[in-house]
């Protein structure tokens, strides 16, 4: 299968590529199975292990085996770790990293990213998102959401700005906001934990 380099960092052969970085090199803690990755990124099993393979040619990805599981976690030995670490972090991290810092939000109903980082993962083209814009349907604590911004931009290195709307007013979509968000792109961010079982799933 033909992929095409991603909008948001065409530096990357594909944005599978740059969504597995993110996820494997993202949080050196995490292990993950192929069939876990595949479920996290909605790519075939054959994709996803085809380009794990070419991870670990490069050294980036260490595995163990438990039983007939085949466990993958970054390998922070690598020299390249640290910086594309970093690099896939900013790039293709938000939904991970939105997802674990708004998630566990008492409150919380919907999290969804907006805005030109959006716009970029869905393809469109256009300079490289500054920022990461965030929807919050619920009713959270102000100062837990602000707090929580606050950790998701040291973890992608990006400013992040939030956006809490009334559950019945989003849904009802009678505001002028509401219908600009809706008829642009829009993607909805799975809440997670940010601890991982040994087999590639999240807990909580």
């Amino acid at each position: 299968m033909r992929t095409t380099a991603p909008a948001l960092l065409p530096v990357f052969r594909s944005r599978l590529q740059g969504e597995l970085l993110a996820l494997l090199l993202g949080d050196p803690a995490a292990e993950w199975t192929v069939d876990a990755l595949a479920e996290r990124t909605g790519h075939p099993y054959q994709t996803v292990a085809s380009e794990v393979r070419r991870l670990q040619a490069a050294d980036l990805v260490a595995t163990r085996n438990i039983g007939r599981a085949k466990l993958l976690r970054s390998n922070t030995g690598s020299p390249y770790f640290r910086p594309l670490a970093q690099l896939a972090l900013m790039a293709f991290g938000p939904p991970l990293v939105v997802g674990e810092e708004f998630g566990p939000l008492a409150g919380v109903a919907q999290i969804f990213i907006f805005g030109s980082w959006a716009a970029r993962y869905a393809g469109e083209s256009g300079p490289a998102p500054h920022d990461v814009d965030v929807l919050l349907v619920g009713a959270p604590d102000r100062d837990a959401a602000y707090e929580a911004s606050r950790r998701a931009e040291h973890r992608l290195g990006r400013e992040v700005n939030i956006v809490i709307r009334d559950p019945e007013a989003w849904h009802a979509a009678a505001d002028g906001f509401s219908q600009q968000l809706r008829s642009s792109p829009l993607l909805e961010v799975t809440q997670r934990a940010r601890e991982h079982d040994p087999d590639g799933g999240d807990r909580g």
